[in-house]
Formats: structure tokens, C-alpha cells, sequence
């Protein structure tokens, strides 16, 4: 059986942005995960951050994604 290896491609505190990325890569048919863990010690104890989760393979692809967009709401 193969293992793939998955890398972080974005994260945020917030599961609207999270959702919004999460469909970009979904329709550019990259294949992905949304992860949640605990922020680092200086915020409050109940304080999550979600990670949207790639194969190492398509990070690249998952990045121009990721880029387009973020260029793209930074013009509006």
C-alpha cells in the first residue's frame, strides 16, 4: 500500500475563509483535507486553527489555487 505524504497549504482561525479555500481546491480537483488542532499557547486554551491538508504532490497546484484567490480578494 502507498502512503502519501500531506503537507499544510493553508490555515486559519476562520471556517468561512477555511470553507471558501477548501471549494477552490475542490473545484480544481485537488484532492483535500481540513484539519483542526490547538494555537499555540498564547491565545485562549479553546482557540483552534484549521489546516487545510494536501498530498505533496499537488501542493504546487494547490498553492497557485490558494494564490489566485487570495490575489484576487486583495483587488476587491
Amino acid at each position: 500500500m502507498e502512503r502519501s505524504t500531506r503537507v499544510s497549504v493553508f490555515e486559519s482561525d476562520k471556517p468561512s475563509e477555511i470553507q471558501l479555500i477548501k471549494s477552490k481546491l475542490d473545484d480544481a480537483q485537488i484532492t483535500n483535507s481540513v484539519e483542526n488542532s490547538y494555537l499555540t499557547f498564547t491565545t485562549t486554551p479553546t482557540a483552534t486553527s484549521l489546516k487545510i491538508m494536501v498530498d505533496l504532490k499537488d501542493e504546487k497546484n494547490a498553492f497557485q489555487v490558494i494564490d489566485a484567490y487570495l490575489q484576487q480578494s486583495e483587488n476587491q
